[in-house]
């Protein structure tokens, strides 16, 4: 019964949390967003010259945080590792790649549609059908291996780089990048984003909170209670963006977003193949990341140089629309995904 109202629950928190950020500063329609927020840290650190998406967000570095602080009160901190760390790290790119093609995580996925943005709902579709995949090939016997117990100083460097990075940012800001227009000047107050994301670290850890392992459990075990935060997101950011008038329905015009059905359908479909492969969505690597499992970590990290190397090499999307470049990265990590699959379920000795 106490998850039955713990997930709806935490969904509805994470719908608002978004709305105030939005209203405080951040872009619309990206109250969160793990894929942008860790492109635009990726910026602030200077690993891409894209100056409209520089800065190193709090809300980043509070997820981790909050999850370790939750982790170590529950005693659930637990450090693990092992599982074929350079395969995620791979993946964890590739997943990159999809997202800012699309031009958000699967987060910011649910928010994207909570505000009406019916281009998010063709990308739900290729979610799905990514996740599909993915539950296909763990049918068939995927496996990236067991984790295994690690040392101890492992499960501590997201968080402690993570400390570093907000040490940075309250008091030597000039050794960072920011952004003066674009998506990274458009910022909440620097503590009421860290304290957003502390809470969603600890949301995320408590629930579980996944967006793929939603769609996967309900196919494999019928196990529908994590579609109950996706539907409560939408509900309560629907009735949040309906009242403060940030909801537009329909296609044009929706903000950081592009009409390109197909892309915004393959683009994610790219992104929930990962999910499932990795055992989580972006969000969730990041929880397990804070809670001390450091293949997570590794994942984290494929995801920030993927988002280095979508802005270095021109793979982003824009309101235009896909770039021709994005077109090929897509095409060569989706190959790259797809021999992972195979490989690591037919040669799984």
């Amino acid at each position: 019964m106490t998850e039955k109202i713990i997930m709806p629950l935490a969904g509805a928190l994470t719908a608002i949390i978004s709305i105030v950020l939005v209203l405080m500063g951040n872009p619309a329609n990206m109250g969160f967003c793990i894929a942008c927020f860790l492109r635009d840290t990726a910026g602030a650190l200077g690993l891409h010259g894209a100056r409209a998406v520089q800065y190193a967000r709090p809300e980043i570095i509070g997820i981790v945080g909050g999850a370790l602080i939750t982790s170590a009160a529950t005693r659930e901190f637990a450090v693990k590792g092992g599982s074929a760390p350079m395969t995620r790290f791979i993946l964890g790119m590739c997943v990159m790649i999809g997202a800012l093609i699309f031009l958000g995580c699967p987060l910011r996925m649910i928010i994207r549609i909570a505000g009406g943005d019916l281009n998010a709902v063709i990308g739900l579709f290729g979610f799905a059908a990514g996740i599909f995949l993915g539950i296909f090939f763990l049918n068939k016997g995927f496996t990236l291996k067991r984790t295994y117990n690690v040392s101890k100083t492992d499960g501590f460097v997201l968080p402690l780089i993570s400390l570093l990075l907000l040490v940075a940012l309250l008091f030597f800001p000039a050794i960072l990048l920011f952004s003066e227009t674009g998506p990274g000047a458009a910022r909440a107050p620097l503590f009421m984003a860290l304290a957003a994301g502390l809470i969603m670290g600890g949301v995320g850890h408590i629930s579980r909170l996944c967006f793929a392992a939603g769609i996967r459990d309900s196919v494999l075990f019928r196990d529908f209670l994590m579609l109950s935060a996706f539907i409560s997101i939408i509900v309560a950011g629907l009735i949040g963006n309906i009242i403060f008038g940030q909801f537009n329905l329909g296609f044009e015009n929706q903000p950081i977003a592009h009409t390109d059905a197909l892309w915004n359908f393959l683009s994610l479909t790219l992104v929930g193949l990962g999910s499932v492969l990795l055992g989580g969505c972006p969000f969730r690597q990041l929880i397990l990341a804070g809670g001390g499992n450091s293949d997570s970590t590794v994942t984290v990290f494929g995801m920030i140089i993927g988002a280095a190397i979508v802005h270095n090499f021109g793979l982003a999307s824009s309101a235009s629309g896909v770039t021709e470049s994005g077109k090929f990265g897509f095409a060569l990590a989706a190959a790259v995904m797809l021999c992972i699959a195979v490989y690591n379920t037919y040669n799984n000795e």
